[in-house]
């Protein structure tokens, strides 16, 4: 629980011009993200799934006339307390944020959090993910939410990879980038670490030799490496895996998508794991 020694204060503004509107709409730019350490999201359900997990809510923004406002006001107070403060806007205001014409009436300017990466695994069913400069945003956002809902304990972002913060990103999670801890790590600092994972790495490659179904995932920590979209992975990092794999294609189809190629690996060591605690229905 985020603790703070004072309250957050309540704002009323209806100028799109109000220097703190200007600031959230910086959000949408990289480098205003990396200079507040924040990131915007979008939606009631974005917002309280930040709280739940532990998150720092620096801002809660909010229309005037929402439905739900007994939640909002629910959830006003828990942030305010955490010392968060708190904008209640107009729609004009709202949608010169979120550049759309029918926006999501509550959004929240949250902390950004990464993890350190693990040092001695000792759990065999441990699952991280490496993955090298992803460049979409969708993407990423999928992997993240993949992971999450497969059990995999984190993601080691590689290299020049796509920020994991922005709004494109957060909302293809669906809440699970609050859940899923993750790392960013140079190339070279990868390489220095992967040198102490104690467990099987698996790359992921079209000259792969081994059918990825093949392969005995279990009695050990796993550290699954997916390449980028076009490129795949760099020799430097395939050189590093225990096990080159493919997923056997069908049809006329070359590749698949890297986040649907993520869920089907992850899903094929996740038999190892406990049951599930619910079943998605895929939506």
């Amino acid at each position: 629980m985020i603790e703070s020694t004072r309250p957050g204060r309540i704002h009323e503004i209806s100028a799109v011009s109000n220097p703190r509107i200007k600031s959230i709409k910086g959000l949408f730019q990289k480098k205003q993200r990396d200079q507040t350490e924040t990131f915007l999201v979008e939606g009631l359900k974005l917002v309280m799934d930040a709280y739940d997990h532990g998150w720092e809510i620096v801002t809660l923004v909010y229309s005037k006339g929402d439905e739900t406002r007994n939640l909002i006001d629910e959830l006003a107070a828990k942030v305010r307390v955490q010392g968060g403060d708190i904008l209640e806007v107009n729609n004009k205001v709202l949608t010169s944020i979120t550049r759309k014409d029918n926006p999501q009436t509550v959004l929240g300017v949250i902390k950004q959090k990464w993890s350190k990466p693990p040092s001695t695994v000792v759990d065999p069913n441990t699952v991280w993910i490496g993955l090298d400069r992803v460049r979409d945003p969708g993407n990423l956002g999928t992997i993240i939410r993949t992971a999450d809902s497969a059990g995999a304990d984190g993601i080691i972002l590689i290299g020049e990879t796509t920020d994991p913060f922005s709004v494109e990103a957060t909302r293809a999670t669906m809440g699970s980038i609050f859940n899923v801890p993750l790392v960013r790590m140079t190339n070279h600092n990868f390489l220095d670490w992967r040198k102490q994972w104690n467990g099987l790495v698996v790359g992921t490659h079209l000259k792969g030799a081994v059918d990825f179904r093949t392969l005995d995932y279990s009695a050990q920590p796993i550290l699954l490496m997916m390449g980028n979209e076009q490129q795949g992975l760099p020799d430097e990092l395939a050189d590093t895996c225990d096990h080159l794999a493919l997923i056997p294609m069908h049809g006329a189809a070359d590749s698949l998508n890297l986040a649907i190629a993520t869920g089907v690996f992850l899903f094929q060591m996740g038999k190892r794991l406990p049951e599930p605690a619910h079943c998605g229905d895929g939506k």
